[in-house]
């Protein structure tokens, strides 16, 4: 272990010199450490690389060979930066691994990173966006979003993904100026934030962002990311302050603002040791199924409220004109209403196509931080 070698870099501990020179004097280890005064055990790790050159055995050395103090530690100092130097190359060729799971074009798209065709740039510059030291932290379970323990089909790219996505969230979030989170003046906006399904995404979403930062909620919107298999996303943000986080993932009308009362309810749940995560991937959070189904009814009920949609009684001949005319009754976008009768098995779901529109997410040019 005195001599470390990989790829073209080597390096030469200080014992690999001493060894040699305990060679050509011809002597035993015990008298070389009883010339040099120091105990065998301490010659045998300084020999065999396990422990490093100290002051005092390099100012004894020095005495005892006639060389210089500095010869010893300068030896001492180059073992030290090539094997760190070693370190780090391995530790980057463990990454590119990680980076074969990322799609690097979304991150020089969305964030803004720099194009480049090196692996080792690529590293590089998704360390400093994600704020790690090394990626594989990536790959830790419990970094930024809970799994379910012992679920065969989750695989690691899904986990390095998903912490991708999040983490791309949050750094959006870091610029935007939001207040301290007000649960009451979430739950006075919700009607307001209702009425908003009628409107088109360049008319609701400025004031959508603004209802939201002013209650506390830094609301962000990104593309979806390849193998992240998020849909959603809310996490706290110190006591005071929550993220929001969406996607444009099959971003119909009605499955946006499913997804966005559902998360409205994660936030008014105010379970801050809770990473709530929207998937439909076997293992990713969902850890607490009473809470997701919470969630899911308060969504489905405040956008369709039960005893309209009983009076409604639809049925598989219900028309498009009878989807749009109750949608129109009770307030909100028809293809919410044909969402819900797909969800239901109550029509097919190729019906309604003229009613269910797509939104587009267009990420601002900011770069986030």
């Amino acid at each position: 272990m005195n001599k470390l070698e990989y790829e073209e870099i080597s390096a030469f501990h200080p014992g690999y010199y001493i060894r040699e020179i305990i060679e050509d004097m011809g002597v035993s280890h015990n008298e070389f450490a009883t010339r040099m005064g120091t105990t065998g055990k301490t010659l045998s790790n300084l020999v065999n690389g396990q422990c490093n050159l100290s002051n005092d055995l390099a100012g004894k050395l020095s005495m005892m060979l006639g060389t210089s103090v500095d010869m010893w530690l300068n030896l001492q100092a180059v073992y030290d930066q090539k094997k760190m130097e070693i370190e780090q190359r391995k530790a980057l060729s463990e990454q590119e691994k990680i980076v074969s799971m990322i799609d690097y074009s979304y991150f020089v798209k969305v964030a803004k990173l720099p194009e480049t065709r090196k692996c080792i740039d690529k590293v590089k510059n998704l360390c400093g966006f994600f704020k790690v030291f090394d990626l594989r932290v990536m790959l830790e379970q419990d970094f930024l979003v809970n799994y379910r323990a012992g679920v065969p089909c989750l695989e690691q790219k899904n986990i390095v993904n998903a912490q991708a996505w999040l983490q791309t969230a949050l750094n959006f979030s870091k610029s935007m100026l939001i207040h301290g989170f007000d649960a009451g003046k979430l739950q006075a906006a919700l009607p307001e934030i209702r009425g908003m399904t009628l409107q088109e995404p360049k008319i609701f979403l400025p004031r959508l962002k603004k209802i939201f930062a002013d209650c506390g909620v830094a609301f962000v919107l990104l593309p979806h990311l390849k193998n992240s298999g998020i849909n959603g996303a809310v996490k706290w943000v110190g006591a005071n302050q929550v993220l929001l986080a969406l996607n444009d993932r099959r971003c119909y009308a009605d499955t946006f603002w499913f997804s966005l009362f559902h998360e409205i309810k994660h936030v008014l749940q105010q379970k801050t040791r809770i990473v709530f995560i929207s998937s439909d991937i076997a293992g990713l959070n969902k850890l607490n199924e009473s809470l997701e189904a919470d969630a899911d009814k308060f969504a489905q009920d405040y956008l369709i409220p039960p005893l309209e949609y009983k009076k409604f009684a639809p049925d598989f001949y219900t028309s498009d004109a009878e989807i749009e005319a109750f949608a129109k009754q009770i307030g909100v976008h028809p293809g919410i209403v044909a969402g819900r009768l797909q969800h239901d098995q109550v029509i097919v779901p190729n019906r309604c196509s003229k009613l269910k529109v797509k939104y587009q997410i267009i990420v601002s040019d900011k770069n986030p931080k």
